[in-house]
């Protein structure tokens, strides 16, 4: 077997791929961890602020010890580019996008996260961050797209026959009966925190290649975007009340997804941003839509129509064409590694070996000719 070959290899090429499915399953819980929050009566830009300020506070001993010796020194222009990341990242696009799930539903909001592959993608070609060429996966690429946006286009602007539910609901999510009465408005909130999303991973590719600390850069991302988002709901929300916290599901919604979404699964992404490019983290948003619709279908008794149905399985067999071209650039990269790789390999027919040990005892010089 080649130096190559073996489980540890095969787990070392597909290692992003897992940690990201893990994401997407991670995501699941905190579109229903929120809506019933919200739906118990927690304000959504009192969430995102508190959300964050928890996993600064988590992940700031992890930054601070296990890379202290190789965090870059952060400069003055290197912050303000990491509060703009913030503001893309954290403040604007998640205010915008919790708002978005009071007014329509997870399954919904869940969907049209798939775009953000799309949009990622397109922007990223359009800065050259993202190579385009002509051949059979360069096309998939960009037929992938256009088939995904034209699933989003289905699953908003049709509706068809709704299916009724096969029993009772096995969990009731108990709240106001205002959520889901605006669908234009909340579309549009969603739609626009899509597009803000996607600038956040073509802004992450150039941040890290200044600041590669990625529990670091995890860290100032949620202090920074948690301030930025206490600023913006001081201004709107003026009740104290509504920054009153209790031993109930706001508290558990809070701490879930301060912990696991924005500190493990933030980090997790950065990690895979570095590595794939910031195009390969939104490809596996569609996982998320598929275990969002079951456990929506199944345990909380929401409805699904037609147009749900068959918008979402445009929109994965779009992105899953973008996955696979996406996949021709590790190959196409593999292949140009192959001279660097003869070392390798075992020696040719007629080559011989031979070393030459100079020095006395204790040197370990070694000069080795090749004829």
């Amino acid at each position: 077997m080649g130096c190559r070959g073996g489980i540890g290899a095969i787990f070392k090429r597909f290692k992003p791929h897992l940690l990201m499915v893990f994401a997407q399953f991670g995501y699941t819980f905190l579109y229903f961890l929120s809506e019933a929050s919200f739906k118990h009566g927690m304000n959504p830009h009192v969430y995102v602020t508190y959300r964050h300020l928890v996993a600064g506070v988590v992940m700031f001993p992890f930054a601070y010890f296990l890379e202290k010796k190789t965090r870059p020194k952060l400069t003055l222009a290197l912050f303000l580019e990491i509060s703009v990341l913030s503001l893309f990242m954290v403040s604007l696009t998640l205010n915008m996008y919790f708002t978005s799930l009071r007014y329509t539903s997870p399954t919904f909001v869940a969907t049209i996260v798939n775009t953000i592959a799309s949009l990622t993608f397109l922007m990223a070609v359009l800065l050259r961050l993202e190579s385009l060429d002509w051949n059979t996966r360069g096309m998939a690429k960009v037929v992938g797209t256009l088939i995904s946006l034209a699933g989003v286009m289905v699953m908003t602007l049709y509706r068809g026959h709704v299916f009724k539910n096969l029993g009772d609901a096995l969990i009731h999510i108990q709240g106001s009966t205002t959520i889901h009465e605006n669908w234009i408005k909340g579309s549009i909130l969603t739609v626009s925190s899509c597009i803000t999303w996607a600038l956040s991973y073509i802004m992450q590719a150039i941040t890290l290649k200044k600041y590669p600390a990625h529990i670091s850069l995890t860290t100032w991302m949620s202090f920074v975007g948690g301030a930025q988002s206490a600023v913006f709901t001081a201004c709107i929300v003026h009740e104290p009340k509504a920054w009153a916290v209790g031993f109930n599901i706001d508290l558990l919604n809070i701490l879930y997804c301060g912990i696991v979404v924005s500190g493990l699964i933030y980090y997790i992404q950065l990690w895979c941003n570095e590595e794939k490019g910031p195009v390969f983290i939104p490809m596996f948003y569609p996982l998320s839509t598929i275990f969002v619709a079951i456990i929506a279908y199944f345990v909380l008794g929401e409805k699904l129509s037609t147009g749900s149905i068959l918008g979402g399985v445009i929109i994965i067999i779009g992105l899953y064409l973008l996955l696979w071209g996406k996949e021709g650039d590790h190959v196409h990269q593999m292949k140009s590694q192959e001279p660097s790789s003869l070392s390798c390999e075992e020696p040719k027919e007629g080559t011989h070996d031979k070393s030459i040990h100079l020095g006395g005892e204790g040197d370990n010089l070694k000069t080795s000719l090749e004829v």
